[in-house]
């Protein structure tokens, strides 16, 4: 059986089945011979893989819905093409919840349009189905979502660029973190890094909360304004940036450095290695690095630093590099 000779009654069996699947593993009952079961039936044909990943995807859209305390009984008719994965993963994940997508959409539960875009060794454009333009950096995972009261994006790591199309009747939304994003037209930059992120306004005007649970839409944000926020703050903190701000070079393949403390400068730089640069102590933080770098050759950077700062290298029991710092030389008596 290949992908280019399935019938539509074969593509749609694969669909069920990695419903199905992905409904048993996320289930506490799962047994050791289902998941052998399932690993055998993952490995057996590429589609399988690729239907499996596609429902994950959804499921972390899906599995959202709000459960009301009596099922809402609506007439079931077969989805088209489009919705199927939609719609499956509605039912997997409401359970009690007998949902089509025609009607999850109009309620506001469900997308009609769902994407997955991921940038790995280039910065990458993309163009979502709302027309927005949107700038990955290098290791940067998102989804968008067209929802009938908004468009969301679903920040999962990295950075982007936003050039967001002008809709002032469907805001466009930016998860990040426990915070969010919301415009109408606008262009900005959202970088984030494990539990940090940062928000740089460069045109129009954006409302930023640090927590999606808190009311409101939050601060507003300027032209020339940054927030910078992660978790367990009950505001953004709010900067200024200046025409000179390096924040966005990596839209041309640098990171500026420009005189940082390393406890500042590691987040900058960790985000594009495989092993993360850690610090010794609070006081290696202290010390001051600078410098344009590729973003593409930030892995030897490691290994630069002892030639220009006044640090040495070890690694930790996990492997990663850890900065020290030089000892200081006993005064001469």
């Amino acid at each position: 059986m290949t992908q280019d000779t399935l019938s539509e009654a074969e593509y749609d069996a694969i669909t069920d089945a990695a419903a199905h699947w992905c409904m048993r593993l996320h289930a506490a009952d799962c047994t050791d011979e289902e998941r052998r079961a399932f690993q055998q039936w993952h490995d057996a044909h590429p589609l399988h893989a690729f239907e499996y990943e596609a429902m994950l995807e959804i499921w972390d859209v899906a599995g959202h819905l709000p459960r009301p305390e009596t099922a809402l009984v609506v007439p079931v008719a077969q989805p088209a093409r489009p919705w199927r994965r939609y719609a499956i993963a509605a039912g997997v994940c409401a359970l009690a919840l007998p949902l089509t997508a025609y009607t999850g959409w109009h309620l506001g539960w469900l997308p009609n349009s769902y994407e997955h875009f991921a940038a790995t060794d280039n910065v990458r454009q993309v163009t979502l189905s709302d027309g927005s333009q949107l700038e990955l950096n290098l290791n940067t995972d998102l989804t968008f979502s067209n929802y009938k009261d908004e468009r969301r994006v679903t920040l999962k790591k990295g950075e982007a660029f936003f050039t967001v199309s002008h809709d002032t009747s469907h805001p466009f939304v930016v998860r990040a973190g426990e915070g969010r994003i919301r415009v109408t037209g606008t262009r900005f930059n959202v970088w984030m890094y494990e539990d940090q992120v940062r928000v740089n306004l460069i045109a129009g005007s954006v409302l930023v909360s640090s927590n999606r649970q808190l009311p409101g839409d939050g601060l507003r944000l300027e032209p020339s304004m940054q927030a910078r926020y992660k978790p367990g703050d009950y505001m953004p903190q709010i900067s200024q940036t200046y025409p000179d701000d390096a924040s966005l070079a990596w839209r041309s393949g640098k990171l500026v450095l420009d005189n940082l403390p390393l406890s500042e400068a590691l987040p900058l730089i960790n985000r594009y290695l495989e092993k993360p640069l850690m610090l010794a102590d609070n006081s290696t933080g202290a010390i001051r690095v600078g410098g344009i770098y590729n973003i593409k050759e930030l892995n030897n950077l490691a290994n630069s630093l002892p030639k220009v700062l006044p640090v040495y290298l070890t690694r930790n029991k996990e492997g990663n590099p850890v900065i020290n710092p030089m000892p200081q030389q006993p005064p001469k008596s």
